[in-house]
């Protein structure tokens, strides 16, 4: 029955990035982040009941608190920048080089925390980097993203917008990693993730008010609102079957599954957006995905 749940992890992971960017046609993606997080704080806190870790709630440090605060504002812009550059770029543009969180987050452990690195683990990381590389490669400046071999092309209304902000996505998500790292030991992860989603809800909510953005909210259509939910609901649904996969199977095999949440990913956006790759891109995601289960076993 495990197996069933690690699928199912990697398959509500993958259409995340989907159902979001139906929902953010024409929708604002800072609106819609702060509208999702409401479900996804709804989900990680069912989580909490589920493990039966919120007695620890009332035993957790300052100490800890700040660092769960400084973790959930790093996941906070993360998510931000993420669901920003779905709305400018290329679903099979943007994933990849989120998925360098990976790379980035190894490169900052032997920077900050000095963690070695083994020749493997090297490997597979170069593995990563290429993947990406290949994944994001365009034709020539001016010219649309390159997917497909035969067409299919889409120029991101956003230009170049949407790799500094999938960037950006990447980098904030290696920093939440570390400074869970260096200061979040002891505490129940499901209970983590929940403190931190609060931090990330009033984030999203606080933007939308700098940004002057409130009265978007009761503008999003219906249909489009369907849809941020949807995603909200998707990545609770994630977090659940992980959790539960985790519980009844071993670590080594489940985490390996949920990383190839990407191809589902890939899967959808060809059906869904016509987004198709072509063989440098579809090189690049063997190396990316070969890269990714080798990590979950070194």
């Amino acid at each position: 029955m495990w197996l069933f749940y690690a699928v199912g992890s990697a398959f509500f992971a993958g259409i995340t990035s989907i159902l979001a960017k139906c929902g953010i046609r024409h929708t604002d993606s800072t609106v819609a982040t702060a509208v999702r997080t409401i479900v996804v704080l709804i989900f990680s806190w069912v989580m909490v009941f589920v493990a039966g870790s919120q007695a620890q709630l009332s035993s957790l440090s300052a100490e800890t608190l700040v660092f769960l605060a400084l973790s959930g504002m790093a996941t906070g812009a993360s998510w931000l920048c993420y669901f920003k550059a779905l709305q400018l770029g290329n679903i099979n543009q943007v994933v990849p080089v989120d998925k360098s969180s990976t790379v980035i987050t190894i490169l900052l452990a032997l920077l900050l925390l000095g963690e070695g690195v083994s020749l493997a683990k090297g490997l597979a990381v170069l593995s990563i980097a290429i993947g990406i590389f290949l994944m994001i490669e365009k034709k020539a400046p001016g010219t649309a993203a390159v997917l497909s071999d035969t067409g299919s092309q889409k120029a991101a209304s956003g230009g170049h917008g949407w790799l500094f902000f999938a960037a950006g996505s990447a980098l904030f998500a290696s920093l939440q990693a570390i400074l869970g790292k260096i200061g979040i030991t002891g505490v129940e992860s499901n209970l983590g993730t929940a403190v931190r989603t609060c931090v990330v809800l009033a984030m999203a909510w606080l933007m939308v008010g700098i940004q002057k953005k409130g009265r978007e909210v009761r503008e999003i259509s219906r249909k489009e609102l369907a849809f941020i939910c949807l995603s909200g609901i998707a990545t609770g649904a994630s977090w659940l079957c992980y959790y539960r996969a985790l519980q009844e199977g071993p670590a080594s095999v489940v985490v390996p599954i949920d990383k190839l949440s990407i191809l589902v990913t890939t899967a959808f956006s060809y059906f869904v957006f016509g987004e198709r790759l072509g063989r440098r891109a579809a090189a690049g995601l063997a190396l990316l995905t070969a890269g990714t289960v080798a990590m979950a076993f070194l």
